[in-house]
């Protein structure tokens, strides 16, 4: 018996490291770091309120997504002028290494360019020699984003970069090493069902707080835009963009329509510092064809809309679409500066070009309309055409208008310089069941669709505009084979810089339009251009990495759709 259970456990015992030898885990693969640090950054990078509140005056550098809190894109330097332009030339050439559509603002802070790539990769370069010092690639959760992975910047400040993820996180980073120092928490930041919120827009910094806006009004969301600490990214207060039934403008939807109503924020914010103002630009309504769901006139939605800067609470809006169901977003940013009244008084303004194609300039201490400009792009007579199951086509379609892309004013010329889109659009709608929270939806909540119409019977182009702001007239205004999308820069110098579809980077002149200069990068430039300056040199960087809008329209299909690039310009002898 005792030699039996010497042999039982001798046998067990032999077996034991066998059985633990193949039950063993494949070793894990390798994982990447989230940031990985080529060379700290050694530069004073640790922006202060008083530096953001002073922006305009620092010629040196690009602080904020509109260069200062105003958003004019309106650059103090006159190194560069209409006599010498054609002088300029690619200095450096930066490799993102993100292939898609760029849409994002750089930000030069002493000498480190601070730029995000579609699906929230953060990098920081030598703004003159493009040199990498390093690069934050996040894990994204699962979101529902409905229009591509593109992110529009980020904010510096405070020894910080902070950047709005499409997974619903915002994340602070170390601005000289890339680390990360903090990320919000989604179940404190953003309401349920969270995987139908979703940021592509550049956050703002303002006076300790992170202000972001949400995308995601394809969903049966509610917009907001919302106030976190810099220091901790704890919520502060939030603001949400459709009206409920206790507040002003609640009336305007039926039933409890406004709940999941959209109202998405495409972009960033303008402070009004003085009159602690956050003023930004709202979406469409959801659904977004379909109003038998939500009707009345769907306040706040498709609106300029300020808030107090210190509480959220809101302080006026002013509605450019009511009841929208054309898809007539205002998502571009708000600009700020004064402007003539109907008495020819000059007081303080903001003004906005979303799809509808014309910019509307009101008092931004009571949101009152000063005046709306003549339209920068078609405007087909049956364009507000109820859609229903007949399929119609009209000028603007989808994409505007103006689209995302950021406008730019001169307080040298008093224009406001926007990007247009002629691009004809057919539409139809469908009956839409109302959401039901908790139970499933299949795909996005628009109830309809819009296809790009025939470009032989409805042709398709672009405008580059100059309103003058005391009249709303057009002052001048040139066209382009291709819709426009990206951005523009104002210099001092009476310069206007901007891109195009086809891989053109221009200059203009802000008097008269002329063309002064152009170079083609051999793919769609749609990316808002940045000046600034080092060591007393001025240099204009901007991104050609190809259009997510472009579509069928680029006929040439030996040339990539999308790159990788930001160009790094200045002035040769």
């Amino acid at each position: 018996m005792s030699n039996l259970r010497a042999l039982a456990l001798a046998c067990l015992c032999a077996a034991g490291p066998a059985i633990a030898q193949e039950r063993a885990p494949e070793p894990a693969p390798p994982v990447a770091p989230v940031t990985i640090l080529s060379r700290p950054v050694t530069a004073n990078v640790a922006t202060t309120d008083a530096a953001l509140l002073n922006a305009d005056a620092d010629q040196d550098n690009w602080l904020l997504h509109g260069r200062t809190y105003d958003n004019q894109r309106f650059s103090p330097l006159t190194q560069i002028t209409r006599d010498n332009v054609k002088r300029l030339a690619i200095t450096a050439t930066i490799h993102t290494g993100i292939i898609n559509s760029h849409e994002a603002t750089p930000l030069v802070v002493d000498g480190i360019l601070y730029v995000s790539t579609p699906s929230d990769h953060v990098q920081a370069y030598d703004a003159v020699t493009g040199e990498l010092k390093w690069t934050y690639n996040p894990v994204l959760g699962f979101t529902d984003n409905c229009c591509g992975p593109q992110s529009r910047g980020v904010a510096v400040a405070y020894g910080k970069v902070f950047v709005a993820q499409l997974d619903g996180h915002v994340v602070a980073l170390d601005a000289k090493t890339g680390d990360i120092v903090w990320k919000s928490v989604i179940a404190d930041t953003i309401p349920e069902p969270a995987h139908y919120y979703a940021f592509t827009m550049a956050p703002q910094i303002f006076n300790g707080m992170v202000l972001v806006g949400n995308s995601g009004a394809e969903y049966p969301t509610r917009g907001f835009v919302e106030a976190l600490d810099a220091v901790s990214g704890k919520l502060i207060w939030r603001f949400h963009t459709t009206a409920a039934p206790d507040q002003p403008g609640g009336k305007s939807w039926s039933e409890d329509s406004w709940k999941y109503g959209g109202g998405s924020v495409w972009n960033t914010p303008a402070i009004d510092a003085k009159n602690n103002l956050v003023i930004f630009a709202t979406g469409n309504p959801n659904p977004d064809y379909w109003g038998e769901n939500r009707k009345g006139d769907n306040a706040y939605t498709d609106s300029i809309v300020a808030i107090d800067s210190r509480t959220g609470k809101l302080r006026w809006w002013y509605q450019q679409v009511a009841h929208d169901v054309w898809d007539y977003d205002c998502p571009s940013p708000v600009i700020l500066f004064d402007a003539k009244d109907e008495h020819g008084n000059i007081v303080p303004a903001a003004a906005e070009a979303g799809k509808l194609g014309n910019v509307f300039i009101v008092n931004r201490l009571t949101g009152k309309l000063l005046r709306k400009s003549e339209a920068f792009v078609k405007q087909a007579k049956d364009m507000f055409v109820v859609p229903g199951d007949k399929p119609f086509s009209r000028y603007p379609g989808i994409n505007g208008g103006n689209l995302w892309s950021p406008a730019a004013y001169s307080p040298r010329t008093e224009n406001f310089y926007v990007m247009g889109i002629n691009q004809a659009y057919t539409v139809t709608a469908f009956p839409f069941p109302k959401y039901v929270p908790g139970q499933p939806t299949v795909g996005q909540q628009v109830g309809g669709t819009q296809k790009p119409s025939p470009t032989d019977e409805f042709p398709v182009d672009g405008t580059l505009t100059a309103v003058n702001v005391n009249t709303g007239k057009i002052a001048w205004q040139q066209k382009t084979e291709l819709p426009m999308y990206g951005g523009i820069l104002a210099t001092a110098s009476n310069l206007i810089f901007t891109g195009e579809m086809n891989g053109y980077f221009d200059a203009f002149d802000a008097v008269t339009g002329e063309r002064l200069w152009t170079q083609n990068l051999g793919i769609g430039v749609c990316t808002p251009p940045i000046t600034y300056r080092v060591k007393a040199m001025q240099y204009v960087a901007v991104g050609a990495a190809g259009c997510g809008h472009s579509g069928g329209l680029l006929k040439d299909s030996s040339k990539s759709r999308f790159g990788d690039t930001i160009a790094i310009y200045a002035l040769m002898p």
